[in-house]
């Protein structure tokens, strides 16, 4: 990719929930040298940090935590601490990857530089109006195809670029019970614009975004009560995702879903999935309550920034939700002290 990079444009945020990050580091030396890296330990983890040498890197801890949050109930344990990332970096541009993640490679064997093509998502204008049946019409090699209307052919800024995953797929965790041997080898080399008023469930394994229009709206709001450190036992990210992505529709910006891939590892998600789907099963249910909701956000004229929106959806959550399940005004609350937290710690 010939795209140049500005390189004190762009944070790399980590979150560290197992202490050696020595294979995960090095396997991406080559991508994150050039860049500062921001990496949240877990409170929850009490080890040590094992982090090789040569890296820009800055360790954020829960006394960190606690320190900025002085007070605020946000809870950052788990796969929630990159949150704490987002929000305390300066930089334009946010790129997060899981730590059990390491860089794929596409159908020709070239190690993918997932940073990268994060930006080039990001940089490049996204189409969310009217759907290209080429995909991407401003990678090399595409463009528009006929009947697309040249009005639209600008497209928009793209504020969410969503990257995908080899060998262990993000599924939840009853379709893990009956496929727990299946792996994703299919690496698919397209990108595309997700369309206008379309939802997505946002994973957040392998994220970029620009933070400096969209930060906000990346809110760790919703949690599952019992919420591990297995991805399929995680809402939160999917919670998020829906948030950013009628935000992004309501600003008239884009999201772009595929490429990069990553390697995603075993990590943590190897085994027990008997036991999160207990624990997820009430995340199952609530999406059959959360997607209608997100389909039905409108928001208003004076809701002109991201911390708008979220605070418009915080208060929709709680006329229309929190008399469901208490899991939705405890996410209202979230998303209210987290815009308030964003003014004072985030700007």
């Amino acid at each position: 990719m010939s795209l140049k990079l500005e390189d004190n444009e762009v944070d790399i945020v980590v979150a560290a929930l197992r202490p050696n990050l020595n294979t995960f580091l090095e396997e991406w030396r080559s991508f994150f040298s050039n860049f500062h890296l921001i990496i949240v330990k877990d409170p929850n983890l009490e080890e040590d940090l094992q982090i090789p040498p040569g890296f820009d890197h800055q360790v954020y801890t829960k006394s960190d935590m606690d320190r900025v949050l002085n007070g605020a109930s946000i809870n950052f344990s788990g796969h929630s601490c990159r949150y704490f990332g987002y929000l305390i970096s300066r930089k334009k541009y946010i790129i997060s990857i899981d730590d059990d993640c390491l860089p794929a490679r596409d159908n020709s064997g070239v190690i993918v530089d997932a940073v990268a093509q994060h930006i080039s998502n990001l940089q490049t204008p996204a189409t969310p109006f009217f759907f290209n049946t080429l995909y991407d019409p401003y990678r090399q090699g595409a463009d528009f195809v006929r009947g697309y209307p040249f009005s639209l052919r600008d497209g928009v800024e793209c504020l969410l670029s969503c990257g995908l995953w080899l060998n262990i797929a993000d599924y939840d965790a009853p379709t893990q019970i009956v496929k727990p041997h299946e792996r994703n080898t299919r690496y698919v080399d397209a990108v595309m614009t997700v369309p206008l008023r379309a939802m997505m469930p946002l994973s957040g394994i392998n994220i970029g975004f620009n933070r400096e229009v969209l930060g906000p709206a990346l809110v760790p709001g919703l949690r599952l009560d019992g919420e591990g450190k297995r991805r399929w036992e995680t809402i939160e990210d999917i919670w998020s995702g829906m948030c950013a992505k009628v935000i992004c529709d309501h600003l008239g910006c884009g999201v772009k879903s595929g490429l990069p891939y990553v390697w995603r590892g075993v990590g943590s998600d190897a085994d027990n999935a008997m036991d999160s789907l207990k624990k997820e099963w009430e995340g199952v249910k609530l999406m059959e309550e959360v997607v209608p909701f997100f389909q039905s956000v409108k928001f208003p004229k004076t809701a002109v920034t991201a911390a708008d929106c979220v605070i418009e959806i915080s208060r929709m959550a709680r006329e229309n939700l929190a008399s469901l399940n208490p899991v939705y005004a405890q996410a209202a609350d979230t998303m209210e002290a987290w815009v308030d937290l964003w003014k004072v710690a985030g700007s």
